[in-house]
């Protein structure tokens, strides 16, 4: 395995988690939309070994993170393993590890506005919103579930407006924004369906 990104205090890091089994233009879409809209100086995928919330595995970690980097052509995007490297399963841990490991960058969670819809339901979400800002990105057909989500509603009094978007990783946490956008109507779950990609 790779060692681990490198990024000095003060660098502005999105952190795009999820299986990526596999990872899709939608993925690309949002990242470069991340990367214009919240002021970024770099995104990170964290290709994780798997997700608590699936029940069943996903492809070898080695496959997907050779097919993301396939995919995501970008010099200030990097492909990374840092929850296989550290040991941690949930995104609450991952990021209490990283903000020890990296003191002084500016870390953003990166989401899209279907994982928002059910963010309620990973483990210790509330912690989550408390520890970093938060940026959540146009899917196809979720922006209504999304605004309407658990945790939309518990944390509406930290929603930031979109003119103040650019300067998110700079915010103290809770802090969020939604945007909205063109989106590209692509999923892994629809890949797979089409046998495109075999676990």
């Amino acid at each position: 395995m790779r060692q681990l990104p490198h990024a000095t205090p003060g660098l502005r890091v999105g952190l795009l988690g999820g299986s990526f089994d596999p990872a899709h233009t939608g993925h690309v879409h949002i990242t470069h939309e991340a990367l214009r809209r919240f002021g970024l100086d770099r995104v990170w995928w964290l290709v994780s070994p798997g997700n608590p919330l699936k029940a069943d595995a996903p492809a070898a970690l080695e496959r997907r993170l050779a097919a993301a980097r396939a995919i995501m052509q970008h010099p200030r995007v990097e492909v990374t393993d840092v929850e296989a490297r550290l040991g941690t399963r949930y995104t609450a841990q991952t990021l209490q590890r990283l903000s020890v490991l990296y003191p002084g960058v500016r870390f953003v969670w990166l989401m899209g506005a279907d994982n928002l819809a059910t963010f309620h339901k990973w483990q210790n979400w509330r912690g989550i919103m408390r520890s970093v800002p938060v940026g959540v990105l146009a899917r196809p057909g979720e922006q209504v579930r999304a605004g309407l989500s658990p945790a939309a509603k518990a944390f509406a009094h930290a929603r930031i407006e979109d003119n103040q978007a650019a300067g998110l990783a700079m915010m103290d946490a809770p802090a969020w924004v939604m945007r909205t956008g063109p989106t590209v109507d692509q999923s892994s779950t629809a890949i797979r369906a089409s046998g495109a990609w075999q676990r």
